[in-house]
């Protein structure tokens, strides 16, 4: 965005926020400088370091697909549409009415229900409008236009002028349309997103979303909820640059994915260490290439390495530059000492994880800020953590982006569909459901940091046994190179029972941990355990039911529980053959309080050197031949 649009889009911003917002103001009795008042006047009912930071200024201003920057990631090209937008609910699926205002304002990338948004109440239909100008070098020599969206929860229509463009249902995918053919000449063009949010009674995949959270269940994140934004492509473009490393960890198959026409195109790939060529591939877009690199540096958490890619994409006269990264790794289950053991890199490898929800009291499924969104995964790190379990989520790229570079593994979870309804379920709502875990291991192949897929979590919407079959087996053809865990916590609670496929067995045992051992083919893990919990005053989510389990009495005792927790993983788990452990969890979420850090961020209730020490004796131990 030019300097001027720039200017005129803040004020247009700070005009209309001052419209919706007086009110607010004068009637609230807090002070100028309380923390807890939000951008629009409402007051967060907890607020995170970084609530006040938020405004319609700022709102995510960072660029959101670290994997595919054009033409590079410290110089993208991009018009961010992330502040505030026109906002309206609607009495079920209303036709817009274009060149209409709406009544209410919200602030976009923020869930409806969060107090960030301004809006802070849930629609389960709702209309998002937008004016906006797009520079004439935009579509200058044949140039197009793409709207790009993170994603939006759950339906949504996309229309450009008047014109729809993009209809995509999924919440936690990506998507976008080319837009040029739609855009007026001149002037402003309008864009209108049409969202049809169901939660609760609905057959699509919600994760832990309820109307009425509560226990292990939490408020709702409906409506545009990750980065909305414009950027100027070429009429042959990139649409995609996935990178997976090669199984001899020399190099990478890179495998594009195009836009427009690409007959007679040709992508080449250079890999750079430290700013210096190591690598390059050439051959025709449309075929993987074999991207070998010299001196090959592996990624792993204790030396996350990740090589700078660039690409460039040529047909004819039209040439398309973007900037990538990837990481050099392999992961896989294979005998050690007579036990199937998860080995990163060909070593054994205990992976210590904790179990990550990727809840907001401010934002719910978005964080306030991109340092908010590094601040969770950085305090794993220095807890001595070398994994997450993405819990029923997907997050946003930069998300991961902070994964890779801070070296975390990754186990990524698909989301739920609504647990207890496994025998009412459909064909056409588990074929969606396959799609939609497909959509999620194809967006996602190239993240170095994911090491495995879990595509169904306690039997939540898992329809039989042979389901969880079927669907690990369909995640590994679409991704050979990572482990597929199909079922975590067999022992509990929808359609119990071990399904006997995949590359792991896992149990969920609270307070436990569990200890399974690995079977003929599998490597074992407990995919949950611990759980202990301590509410902290003046730092607890209001209005949600406690959910009471693994009560501690005070700090010292989560300390000594931590402690006397995990070392059960070294003294026992390790000698069976244990291969990871996931604990419950790195912050409280609403009416749990079993994190090792509160709801909004504020206090580390555990002493984070006691804790590391004995993170880091479990995975030497668990990685040791």
């Amino acid at each position: 965005m030019t300097g001027n649009a720039r200017a005129r889009s803040r004020a247009m911003a700070w005009v209309a926020l001052a419209a919706i917002t007086a009110t607010a103001a004068m009637s609230s009795t807090a002070s100028a400088t309380d923390a807890n008042i939000t951008w629009s006047g409402l007051r967060a009912p907890l607020a995170t370091p970084w609530t006040s930071k938020v405004s319609p200024d700022n709102a995510l201003p960072d660029y959101p697909r670290p994997q595919l920057a054009r033409p590079s990631l410290a110089h993208p090209r991009w018009m961010n549409l992330n502040g505030l937008w026109q906002y309206e609910a609607t009495h079920g699926a209303a036709k817009p009415a274009f060149g209409k205002s709406l009544a209410g304002r919200i602030l976009v990338p923020f869930p409806v229900e969060s107090v960030l948004s301004g809006v802070q109440k849930h629609a389960d239909d709702m209309l998002y409008r937008r004016q906006v100008e797009i520079p004439a070098d935009y579509t200058a020599d044949g140039g197009r236009v793409r709207l790009n969206f993170g994603a939006v929860n759950y339906e949504a229509t996309v229309y450009v002028n008047g014109t729809k463009v993009a209809h995509h249902t999924d919440g936690y995918t990506a998507f976008g349309a080319d837009i040029t053919d739609a855009l007026r000449k001149e002037g402003p063009q309008e864009i209108v997103v049409a969202v049809h949010a169901p939660v609760d009674g609905a057959d699509v995949p919600v994760g832990k979303q309820r109307l009425k959270p509560e226990g292990i269940f939490y408020t709702a994140a409906s409506g545009i909820w990750q980065t909305v934004w414009l950027e100027p492509v070429p009429a042959t473009s990139l649409a995609a640059l996935t990178l997976v490393p090669t199984p001899t960890l020399d190099g990478f198959t890179v495998e594009p994915g195009i836009d427009g026409d690409a007959q007679g195109a040709t992508l080449t790939v250079t890999a750079y260490a430290a700013g210096k060529a190591v690598g390059h591939a050439s051959g025709p877009a449309g075929k993987p290439l074999d991207l070998e690199v010299a001196h090959p540096r592996t990624w792993s958490p204790d030396d996350p390495f990740l090589y700078t890619v660039r690409a460039e994409l040529r047909r004819g006269k039209t040439v398309d530059r973007v900037e990538s990264y990837a990481g050099l790794r392999t992961i896989a289950v294979k005998k050690v000492d007579g036990r199937n053991r998860i080995v990163l890199n060909g070593k054994p490898t205990f992976l210590l994880a904790t179990l990550d929800q990727g809840y907001w009291p401010d934002g719910i499924y978005t964080a306030p800020t991109d340092a908010a969104l590094k601040f969770d995964i950085q305090k794993t790190k220095d807890l001595g953590f070398n994994t997450i379990r993405k819990h029923i989520k997907v997050e946003p790229a930069r998300w991961y982006y902070w994964t890779d570079r801070l070296g975390l593994m990754v186990w990524q979870d698909a989301p739920a569909l609504p647990n207890g309804r496994n025998d009412k379920l459909g064909e056409a709502a588990r074929s969606n459901f396959r799609a939609e875990v497909a959509a999620m291991v194809q967006q996602l192949r190239g993240v170095p940091s994911i090491i495995g897929w879990i595509p169904f979590n306690e039997g939540w919407g898992q329809w039989s046994l042979q389901a969880a079959r079927d669907v690990a087996a369909q995640v590994k053809r679409l991704d050979p190179s990572r482990l597929v865990d199909e079922r975590s916590g067999y022992n509990c609670c929808d359609t119990k029972g071990d399904p006997g496929g995949g590359d792991i067995i896992d149990v969920h045992d609270y307070q436990g941990p569990g200890t399974p051992e690995p079977d003929a083919t599998r490597a074992a893990i407990d995919g949950e355990h611990g759980g202990l919990t301590l509410g902290i005053a003046g730092h607890v989510w209001p209005g949600t039911p406690i959910n009471p389990y693994g009560a501690v009495k005070d700090r010292a005792a989560l300390d000594d529980g931590y402690v006397a927790n995990t070392a059960v993983l070294r003294d026992k788990g390790v000698p069976r053959g244990l291969s990871g452990s996931v604990y419950t969890q790195i912050t409280d979420v609403e009416g749990e309080h079993n994190g090792l850090f509160t709801y909004d961020r504020k206090v580390e209730k555990v002493d984070e050197q006691r804790v590391r020490a004995i993170n880091r004796a479990v995975i030497e131990a668990g990685s040791a031949h």
